[in-house]
């Protein structure tokens, strides 16, 4: 877990960061994250040429390739705005493994101030915006994942707490063995997948005991990964993302 970090003033403008699992499979939490920061009165800022945060790269041992795909997303956030990241493992990648896969290169200074200013959506929400909640919606029970990433790199668990917390109308419920993974871990769901398999299966049955009707998670791997198995053991639990949870949950319109 990262030191306590020293956090900034509200900005007048920020970055976004949509990463690949939600621009391919969840788009209306990266949408739901930017609604909640424009509505705080902050400007966002959608670099229309980022791609993936070379995180699958890095992880399978590619240098080359990860530090190929990095210098393409440092292009795409040039100026000293906030870099906000709907992802902890995106945010991870960002802000530690860059600054080691540029060590010692012409753009190490640059990468640095990068990662520096690199922040998870629930993180800047809770400690930046300072955000407060209104809940609009109807009564609910919800069992919160927090990925690996947020909660051990990133030290972000207890801003998806705080958060899901400030909603008068939903119960935040607790699973037994919250903290354990839920077996995505992104490539090693592909070269482990009978071990995967079986950790999403005891981290699914923990959810279900909790007789949620909502699963909240804030990174779409997770979140992906642990519905899958309940939609395949037929339970009526169902997934959203935090970002498009809080946005339905306090936007007038979605009610």
């Amino acid at each position: 877990m990262e030191r306590q970090r020293h956090y900034p003033e509200k900005p007048g403008r920020i970055y976004f960061f949509g990463t690949c699992l939600v621009d391919l499979l969840y788009p209306e939490a990266s949408l739901a994250g930017m609604q909640l920061i424009q509505r705080e009165g902050v400007d966002v800022i959608f670099p229309k040429d980022q791609t993936c945060c070379g995180q699958p790269a890095w992880n399978s041992g590619y240098r080359d390739e990860a530090r190929a795909v990095a210098l393409a997303q440092l292009k795409c956030f040039p100026l000293d705005y906030p870099v906000v990241v709907p992802s902890g493992s995106c945010a991870g990648m960002m802000r530690h493994h860059y600054p080691r896969l540029f060590k010692n290169t012409p753009q190490e200074q640059q990468v640095q101030a990068l990662a520096n200013r690199v922040y998870k959506l629930t993180e800047f929400l809770v400690h930046v915006l300072k955000i407060t909640l209104k809940d609009l919606g109807t009564p609910a029970k919800v069992a919160l994942h927090t990925s690996c990433s947020a909660r051990r790199e990133m030290g972000v668990a207890e801003e998806h707490e705080a958060l899901l917390q400030q909603l008068g109308n939903v119960e935040l419920v607790e699973q037994e063995r919250k903290a354990e993974c839920c077996g995505f871990g992104g490539t090693f769901a592909v070269k482990h997948p009978k071990i995967s398999a079986e950790m999403v299966s005891e981290k699914a049955e923990h959810i279900s005991n909790t007789s949620a009707d909502t699963l909240v998670s804030g990174d779409c791997g997770c979140l992906m990964n642990i519905s899958g198995r309940l939609n395949h053991q037929a339970e009526k639990i169902k997934g959203k993302h935090i970002a498009s949870f809080l946005w339905e949950r306090t936007n007038a319109d979605s009610q």
